[in-house]
């Protein structure tokens, strides 16, 4: 495989139920611990935004790859601006980020350029789905503006994936590399699976979206 969009493709295809599950509408309930609410949904967001600026200012921090390093430090100002217009939103003037999920658990024991690079496309296609609950949500709850503001977010993770296609192109030289980095965006889709599946039996749900 020598081709970005094919790539995501596979990924995609080869990752569809959990993917699926990802952008049901129990994902929300899952990232909020049952408790669908303003408040909840926002801190559930602050966590994960900030643990992403997290997560990518440390890849850039040691990036020995000059492209792959101004990728990163450019999510992680995206993720930091997402973080802090949430944190803006929050009731609390204090907020301090409770959870570290565990997708950004896994990104962060990925230390090889190839697999960083496969785990953000991983990453980017889980937020995808996730994004598209919250975006739901303030819909549903009449408040176009955050609905809006968070359609803005999802506009920064398509970015974010060409960004990541064309990473790909620079960093994958041979077959084996296109193969880990395949394997990375699979583990960082089944990092986030695994929690929202413990997130719902830990509170006697049903993973799996009712038909």
């Amino acid at each position: 495989m020598t081709d970005p969009d094919a790539f995501v493709e596979t990924v995609s295809e080869d990752n569809q139920t959990a993917l699926s599950r990802l952008g049901s509408s129990k994902s929300l309930y899952a990232d909020t611990g049952g408790d669908i609410d303003t408040e909840p949904v926002l801190e559930a967001t602050a966590d994960a935004e900030y643990a992403a600026w997290q997560t990518f200012q440390g890849w850039a921090d040691d990036e020995p790859t000059d492209e792959a390093q101004t990728a990163f430090e450019t999510t992680a100002e995206e993720e930091q601006n997402h973080y802090e217009t949430v944190e803006e939103k929050l009731a609390a003037d204090d907020y301090d980020p409770q959870e570290t999920p565990q997708l950004h658990e896994y990104l962060r024991e990925c230390d090889d350029t190839v697999e960083r690079v496969g785990a953000l496309v991983g990453r980017i296609l889980a937020s995808q789905r996730s994004k598209n609950q919250v975006v739901g949500y303030f819909v549903g709850d009449a408040d176009p503006q955050t609905a809006s503001l968070f359609r803005e977010f999802g506009d920064d993770l398509d970015e974010q994936l060409e960004r990541a296609k064309s990473l790909l192109e620079t960093v994958c030289e041979a077959d084996d590399d296109w193969d880990r980095a395949e394997e990375a965006a699979a583990g960082a889709i089944e990092a986030a699976y695994d929690e929202y599946v413990e997130s719902l039996e830990a509170m006697g749900a049903n993973p799996k979206p009712v038909c």
